[in-house]
Parts: C-alpha cells; structure tokens; sequence
C-alpha cells in the first residue's frame, strides 16, 4: 500500500481516539460506544499494522 493509504487509515484512526476521548469525559459516559469506538480502532490499528 501506499503511503497516501496508511495516512488516511492514521487520520481516522486520531479522528476516532478523539470521540473515544469526547465520550469518556462525558457525565455519564455510553459505555456501548465506547466499546464500539474502541473495536474501530483496533481494527485501524491492525490494518495500519499490516502495511
């Protein structure tokens, strides 16, 4: 892959450890996001990885 690829898969996955930061300061925080945030950006993680 290139390196464009591997910039935007980084780029979310920041844009995504925003909302997981965004939703963890909340009063009462939805922990079924999180869980769904978080699993988004393990995904990233392992792509980026890949490449």
């Amino acid at each position: 892959m290139d390196s464009s690829h591997v910039s935007a898969l980084q780029f979310k996955h920041a844009g995504i450890d925003r909302q997981l930061h965004v939703e963890m300061c909340r009063p009462m925080p939805d922990h079924a996001v999180i869980q769904a945030l978080k699993k988004q950006k393990l995904r990233l993680k392992d792509e980026i990885g890949r490449h």
